[in-house]
């Protein structure tokens, strides 16, 4: 059976465990990326699968992991893929309809950068794949897509890997209206929502949304939202 929604969670920064919380739902398949695990632990949860070369986890982890019967699939610390790619290689090897991956920002730049080319796989291209903490989420645009937030939320628009040309949106303060976006260029940074949704399309090109919800209140979350 196809599963719904596959978490991913990886081993960056949480800045708002009680946001990331509340991106969890029943029946999700929960898959930790090495030190990740930390993570789905302190939010009262046991990942279905711990995989990577798990060089991040405690040992304290790994027996809580594995006395709860949790899938161990250990790797080499010699290889040439991050834990987060070994870990969206396996969430595709299910076919899932949604990939969300958590905690995939901060400390080291190095990471947080290679872990946001992941998204521009083209396997992903079919399937709603963002990174979200509860407090950002960020996808990657290479046709039509809809934010859904609240007035005030900050979009930014950023060409990713190269010129993006034709670009429309909807419901976002300053609006585009076909035109490009460029790699050296900051134009599209901190946009502003009108309203609880807003839309953005490209003729050619990727580009990268960044959407910031604003903390004065609970978040909104709709995902399938990529057309």
């Amino acid at each position: 059976m196809k599963l719904q929604r596959i978490l991913i969670f990886a081993n960056g920064v949480l800045p708002d465990p009680e946001a990331a919380r509340e991106l969890l739902l029943d029946g999700d398949f929960i898959i930790a990326a090495d030190g990740g695990t930390r993570h789905v632990l302190a939010l009262g949860r046991l990942p279905d699968v711990l995989l990577g070369d798990l060089d991040s986890i405690s040992s304290e982890e790994r027996r809580i992991a594995e006395a709860s019967g949790v899938e161990i699939l250990e790797y080499p610390q010699d290889k040439d893929e991050t834990d987060l790619e070994l870990a969206i290689e396996h969430a595709l090897s299910k076919n899932p309809a949604q990939i969300i991956i958590i905690a995939a920002l901060g400390h080291r730049i190095d990471q947080t950068l290679g872990n946001l080319s992941l998204l521009a796989d083209s396997r992903l291209q079919s399937m709603d794949t963002r990174l979200d903490d509860g407090v950002e989420e960020i996808l990657l645009c290479r046709d039509q897509v809809r934010v859904k937030g609240r007035r005030g939320d900050l979009v930014s628009l950023i060409p990713w890997g190269g010129e993006v040309k034709g670009i429309f949106t909807e419901n976002l303060k300053w609006p585009l209206n076909g035109e490009s976006l460029f790699q050296n260029r900051t134009r599209g940074i901190s946009n502003e929502m009108l309203g609880e949704e807003a839309s953005i399309r490209i003729d050619s090109g990727s580009l990268l949304i960044v959407h910031r919800r604003t903390d004065d209140r609970s978040i909104h979350f709709s995902y399938g939202d990529i057309s």
